[in-house]
Order: structure tokens, then C-alpha cells, then sequence
């Protein structure tokens, strides 16, 4: 039994058959070929999880279900933070360039968005103008003052660095808890509301 996914994690198992009955024909062509689908924060019936399915292009997104007795295979972030891709990319450069601050960081941290897909699947998704997307796992507070020197050195990457912090109550963007504003929106499976503190459980309850 694989454990319960998380948000960013690629699965593989999913099949055409799974989608609904008025998907595109991008979205039954990516499953064909054998994509991974990404978890996404979403709310499931019991034995399914919400999912992402990608289209070759940008625009092409489609939220699904998926499952989870089909999940044949899981490659969470995490996993891929080491990985390396023969195509010498500005975003693969940057990683390159973060690897070290981010081993040294004190959090777990990991590769989504499409450097992550392609670095876990084989598929094309990355381009010259990627965006390097990340996550760090702070399920202890991060304080702002650490964050903003994270940010620092993204900022010195050869292209655009997003990383979300992802807290037991759900994630924040690292630039919005490195800003100034009072509260900033944490988005997890149920909604997205604007809190002072991310982890901080009781006023995530209120």
C-alpha cells in the first residue's frame, strides 16, 4: 500500500479510463504515453486522490482523480533533488547554483513544477525560460529573517526561484513570508486564508 500522497508528488498508474468523460484529447494523450500525474491540494472521496494531469503545453491543466489503488509508482520532491539532466538549462543551472545553500538550509527540501517533472519522468516540460520551482519541508517555523536570506540568494539565480514553504497546516510562498505584510495566504486541500502565523494550529482553526 503506498502511503498517503502529498501535494507535488508525480504518481504514475493513471489511465485514460480515469478521466472524466469530457477530457481533452491532450489530457487522454499524456495518460497514453505514460505521464505521471501531480498531486494536487484538493479535497477526495475516500480511496482517490486529487490529481494534475499536464498537456505539452502551458495552458493545458486538468484537475482529476486519481485512484489510489492504481498508483503504480511515487516520486515525491524530495527524491529528486539530486538528479541531473543532459540539458544544460538556465533552471538547471540555478538548481546547480542552490543545491549547496539548500543542503545546508536544515530543511528538507525538493524540485516540482516542470524541472521536477521532467527530471522524474523523461518527459520534455523544462524550457529556456523555466522557472525554477521548489519546496521545503519547515513542518517547525521558519522565522521571516531566515527567509528573506533564502531569498537573497534566489534572487542571485540565473532565472526566477518560487519555493513554497510546506507547513503542517499547508503552504505559503517563501517571497510573501519573506515580505512585510502582516499576514500572508496559506493554501491547503480545504482553502486558502490569509494568516499571521502558517504554523500556527489554533489560529489555523479559527
Amino acid at each position: 500500500m503506498v502511503n498517503t500522497p502529498l501535494a507535488h508528488d508525480l504518481l504514475w498508474g493513471m489511465t485514460p479510463a480515469q478521466l472524466p468523460a469530457d477530457a481533452p484529447q491532450w489530457a487522454i494523450d499524456s495518460l497514453a504515453a505514460g505521464q505521471p500525474v501531480v498531486v494536487r491540494r484538493a479535497l477526495s472521496e475516500d480511496g482517490f486522490v486529487a490529481v494534475g494531469v499536464r498537456g505539452r503545453l502551458r495552458e493545458q491543466r486538468l484537475a482529476a482523480f486519481m485512484a489510489i489503488d492504481s498508483i503504480a509508482c511515487r516520486v515525491s520532491p524530495e527524491a529528486l533533488c539530486q538528479v541531473e539532466s543532459a540539458r544544460d538549462l538556465p533552471v538547471m543551472q540555478a538548481l546547480r547554483q542552490l543545491r549547496p545553500v539548500l543542503d545546508d538550509c536544515g530543511w528538507i527540501w525538493g524540485v516540482s513544477g516542470s524541472v521536477g517533472f521532467e527530471l522524474a519522468s523523461g518527459f520534455t516540460a523544462m524550457h529556456e525560460r523555466s522557472d525554477l520551482d521548489l519546496i521545503l519541508r519547515t513542518p517547525q517555523l521558519i522565522t521571516r529573517n531566515q527567509a528573506r536570506k533564502l531569498v537573497a540568494h534566489f534572487d542571485q539565480a540565473i532565472c526566477r526561484v518560487d519555493l513554497q514553504l510546506q507547513t503542517p497546516f499547508g503552504a505559503v510562498a517563501l517571497r510573501e513570508w519573506a515580505g512585510n505584510a502582516s499576514r500572508v495566504l496559506l493554501k491547503n486541500a480545504h482553502e486558502a486564508c490569509l494568516v499571521s502565523d502558517p504554523w500556527n494550529p489554533q489560529e489555523q482553526a479559527a
